[in-house]
């Protein structure tokens, strides 16, 4: 046969060869047996739409990957780790392997760090001392970027938990004083207010899985007041474990915590409102008055200008 007949027809076999290799590395969903099986050696993995949604091909990568590339930069001790954990917690990310994953993130943004800084120092300054110093400053800034925006998640994490948190408690005092058990009050909110308090729900969800797993109730919640990071949920936590620990009543703690944060949230408001006037001073002069100089005085800076040359 002639080459240009089979030409064709290679081509089309290396084709088929890759998109079918493609089409086999993307595709990372299982079968529902290897997932229960995950579930019974992770029991977070339960339940995907509450706690996490599953993973993507791009995830999947990067927690086979996180083993050997975040050893690098692996804490060295069990009090480093533990921060870690707690930090990533704090930004909603409760996954057993969020450590690995994130200094794998870490790895990666300063190979990228490295090839910008080094890229941009051989294109300004050749192979000189130069060249070195913006290869570590991209470096440096390869590994710092995931920290800010882990701590701007964070940030925004606890904000939306802060103002979340009173309509949240007051129909967690509306579900214990109609005869509910705080478990299943909390169940019940969280099942309210998906919409509207994500973050919030989440956090209950997690606290009544450990439960049902058998976790002594007054870790659960100390656990949950640690990982939001709010001094208000840390507040209503020790309240909860007071009010265990002392046999009293939680329908009045409950209440009493929720006014105190409801008249913090409108402190916040009138101390945001407040701040309005002195924040939009800046825009109002680099960009509102340069225009209305120009419109008031442009027609008498001509006339003067016409009058004297």
């Amino acid at each position: 046969m002639d080459i240009m007949q089979i030409l064709p027809w290679a081509i089309f076999g290396c084709v088929t060869c890759v998109v079918l290799g493609l089409m086999s590395v993307m595709n990372t969903k299982k079968s529902r047996a290897l997932e229960r099986l995950d579930e019974l050696r992770d029991p977070t993995l339960r339940d995907k739409d509450r706690l996490g949604k599953g993973r993507g091909g791009v995830t999947a990568a990067l927690e086979m990957a996180a083993p050997s590339l975040s050893q690098a930069m692996a804490p060295t001790n069990a009090d480093e780790r533990d921060q870690l954990k707690l930090r990533l917690a704090s930004a909603g990310y409760n996954n057993p392997n969020a450590s690995s994953l994130f200094l794998t993130i870490k790895v990666i943004s300063m190979g990228f760090g490295v090839m910008i800084g080094g890229g941009v120092g051989l294109g300004m300054y050749g192979l000189r001392l130069n060249s070195l110093t913006a290869l570590i400053i991209g470096a440096g800034a390869g590994i710092y970027i995931p920290e800010v925006m882990l701590r701007i998640i964070a940030a925004g994490r606890k904000d939306k938990i802060f103002m979340q948190l009173p309509d949240a408690l007051d129909l967690l005092v509306v579900c214990v004083e109609a005869g509910l058990g705080l478990d299943a009050g909390m169940r019940r909110v969280s099942d309210e207010l998906r919409e509207g308090g994500k973050e919030i729900c989440e956090e209950f969800d997690r606290c009544n899985m450990q439960l049902q797993m058998g976790k002594p109730r007054r870790d659960c919640l100390r656990e949950m007041g640690l990982r939001c990071g709010v001094d208000d949920m840390r507040a209503l936590v020790a309240t909860l474990i007071n009010a265990e620990r002392f046999g009293s009543s939680i329908g009045p703690a409950l209440r009493q915590q929720s006014d105190t944060m409801r008249l913090k949230r409108r402190q916040y408001a009138e101390e945001r409102a407040q701040k309005t006037a002195v924040q939009m001073l800046f825009p109002l002069v680099l960009f509102i008055f340069p225009g209305i100089f120009v419109v008031l005085v442009g027609p008498a800076a001509v006339m003067m200008m016409k009058n004297f040359l």
